[in-house]
């Protein structure tokens, strides 16, 4: 794979996307199982945040033995044992933590299952350190961000169908009028998703992916740097800060909205479950607009799709709302603040830094509305965070990974060890919430989304200082 390549290997780039799909479907099933945890086992706010805490944290323990173990091997792991074969052992990992789901639901142990999530993300930890950085690679640089913003969405296709899925699982339909709490009934629904994780191993590892796609130098001053680590860039140093306080800002928002909903509002828990599915399809919603230029250079097309992209997937979770039986007039509405999504996206002009001061704003914009209001604006405040946090991963990855070269895949490991903050952020506005009340709790993350703004600032000139100017590259591009 090189840099003159001038589309995205489609080939191989979809079956790639299947991972993204699972650990989409993992964590926005999280946000249902907190709820249902904290009634089945009596637990505080901030103790059933321990969901996310296991989860989230698996990352950064995955990460560090990833390190470990490429010290060992004097040779980075991903590096020796190949692209695919690194996503084959992860899935396969992950598979080993839904098991554990059987034993935990039949003797009801909180520990048990937090053990089984804690797996899991062990797991999805060596696949994002090898899937991020190849979706990336599976075309032209200048789309890199376009396609991680795709597979993303395609996270979110997962996201959005997780909950309501798992809530299924444990309530029924919505016609049922079932509100009984049943840990048990997590069982098939997790087996079932550990033969999945084995099923797209197998397909993985026949796929036509590259085991080892070569790097794309993004600078002339990489090529001779004498830098023996990521570490010593500070876009990835920033950056790691950056993902940090961005999942965690994402994953929180969520996690806390089903205590908010229920406390404040007086949601029963079983009906919550639409609205933890609209947010995640709102970042679905983002990721499809931003991703319309990994699909055609013509600008005329692009301008068109960008409107349709939002609302084709805005449909998406209408339809499987309707399946699933949910009333959707409530979310009629939504439509509306969609529009806001396309105009900020359609004025950051492809640019990530500029994508990231943008979206970060609207962030503090929404929560700062969702904090002052009270009823169903402040609920649609709350998950329209989605909206804008939908293109910050891929923004923020792409700017930390810049102009790595051959330590791409060590800065991608270092990433991805920050998704910790998931856990860390959702547990610190749990602890909060049980001291200033669950709604002001959402100042947490307006301070998150503080410093995405000052980062997006600050990596431009960095970036530019090392010869990598993103307008420029867009006006090559074009």
């Amino acid at each position: 794979m090189t840099s003159e390549k001038s589309k995205t290997q489609w080939g191989q780039f979809i079956p790639l996307a299947t991972v993204f799909f699972f650990w989409g479907f993992v964590a926005a099933s999280n946000d249902i199982l907190i709820p249902v945890f904290k009634k089945a086992f009596d637990l505080t706010q901030g103790q059933s945040q321990f969901v996310s805490i296991a989860f989230y944290i698996s990352y950064t323990v995955g990460s560090l033995i990833y390190m470990g173990v490429s010290l060992l091997l004097k040779q980075d792991l991903v590096n020796k044992i190949g692209y695919k074969n690194g996503l084959a052992l992860g899935l396969a990992i992950s598979a080993l933590g839904t098991l554990l789901f059987y034993p935990a639901a039949n003797i009801g142990s909180y520990p048990l299952m937090l053990a089984g999530l804690f797996i899991v993300g062990l797991g999805f930890s060596l696949q994002q350190t090898v899937a991020n950085p190849l979706a990336i690679a599976l075309g032209p640089i200048k789309t890199g961000s376009q396609r991680l913003t795709l597979a993303g969405g395609i996270n979110n296709f997962g996201t959005t169908i997780g909950p309501l899925i798992v809530s299924f699982a444990i309530f029924g339909s919505s016609v049922s009028g079932n509100t009984e709490l049943s840990v048990e009934s997590i069982r098939i629904p997790y087996l079932i998703l550990g033969l999945a994780f084995l099923i797209v191993a197998v397909l993985l590892k026949f796929s036509s992916l590259p085991e080892h796609p070569e790097t794309i130098e993004e600078s002339t001053a990489d090529a001779t740097s004498s830098k023996k680590s990521a570490l010593y860039y500070p876009q990835l140093l920033m950056g790691m800060i950056a993902i940090f306080l961005y999942v965690g800002v994402e994953v929180s928002t969520a996690s806390n909205l089903p205590a908010y909903m229920e406390t404040e509002l007086g949601f029963a828990i079983g009906d919550i479950a639409p609205y933890i599915s609209l947010y995640w399809a709102s970042l679905m919603i983002g990721r499809w607009t931003g991703a319309v230029e990994a699909f055609t250079d013509v600008v005329s097309v692009q301008k068109m799709l960008r409107f349709i992209a939002p609302y084709l997937a805005f449909g998406v979770f209408l339809v499987v709302n309707a399946i699933a039986n949910h009333d959707l007039t409530p979310f009629y509405i939504y439509g509306l603040i969609i529009l806001v999504l396309i105009a900020a996206d359609m004025a950051s002009n492809g640019n990530p830094a500029r994508m990231l001061l943008i979206f970060s704003s609207l962030g503090i914009v929404a929560l700062f509305t969702g904090i002052g209001t009270t009823g169903m604006v402040s609920v649609y405040a709350f998950t329209s965070v989605g909206l804008f946090c939908s293109t910050l991963w891929p923004c923020i990855f792409t700017l930390a990974v810049s102009g790595l070269g051959k330590h791409t895949s060590q800065g991608s490991s270092f990433l991805i060890m920050m998704i910790c903050g998931g856990g860390i952020v959702s547990w610190l506005q749990g602890f909060v919430s049980d001291s200033i009340g669950i709604q002001a709790s959402y100042i947490v993350g307006v301070l998150c989304f503080s410093y995405l703004g000052f980062y997006a600032w600050k990596v431009s000139g960095i970036l530019r200082r090392q010869g990598i100017d993103f307008d420029a590259k867009i006006r090559r591009g074009h």
